[in-house]
């Protein structure tokens, strides 16, 4: 799990993984993580977090909470989402962390940096290395805390279940009550309900 991480280690410099949580949802923030573990770290239950429960994702925030060295975090609002698009959105909070950390060197989950510092861009990095890993489960508890309170604010969308995906109950929720400030305007099924809004109106 942390094989991309040993070349560095070996030499006695510091990895930074970055990963995001929520580029794919119609709605909420998307947060991107940068966490720099301690020179040799491991954990065998550090993996991507997508792979791990709820409960255990948890834990293991609280766990790399406490070990690593560095955590960077940029909440990425639905508003810069609309604006730049969310790929541009991702590079950027990337980059910017990337610049922000002390760490010698830099590995994304398939997210190619243009920085002054040596990157490295890896496929399913989230499963691969344990930085990496580390940011993912970092993003993903931090932003589904985020729309537990979306969940509180918009109780008919069912946030706290979905964490503002597409499915088929946030479709029909969107279709009944409308479209939220936290819904990305941009995205394909919002953007069409609200030309259909409009052209209602009209």
């Amino acid at each position: 799990m942390n094989t991309f991480e040993m070349p560095y280690w070996a030499d006695r410099q510091t990895v930074l993984g970055i990963d995001e949580a929520g580029r794919g949802p119609l709605a909420g923030p998307m947060v991107v993580a940068g966490v720099v573990l301690p020179i040799g770290y491991d954990h065998a239950l550090i993996n991507d977090s997508k792979k791990l429960s709820d409960k255990k994702r948890r834990q293991l925030y609280l766990e790399i909470m406490r070990d690593a060295l560095e955590v960077n975090i940029i909440i990425v609002g639905e508003t810069m989402i609309d604006r730049m698009n969310v790929y541009q959105a991702a590079k950027m909070a990337m980059t910017s962390i990337s610049m922000r950390s002390s760490a010698y060197a830099v590995l994304t989950d398939a997210m190619p940096l243009s920085i002054p510092k040596t990157s490295v861009s890896i496929i399913k990095g989230d499963s691969k290395s344990i930085s990496i890993a580390a940011a993912s489960i970092v993003a993903k508890v931090i932003r589904d805390t985020m729309m537990m309170h979306l969940d509180r604010l918009y109780p008919d969308y069912g946030f706290a279940r979905h964490k503002g995906y597409g499915t088929v109950a946030h479709l029909q929720a969107i279709a009944k009550f409308g479209i939220t400030s936290s819904h990305r305007k941009s995205f394909a099924p919002v953007a069409f309900h609200q030309e259909t809004l409009f052209a209602d109106k009209g």
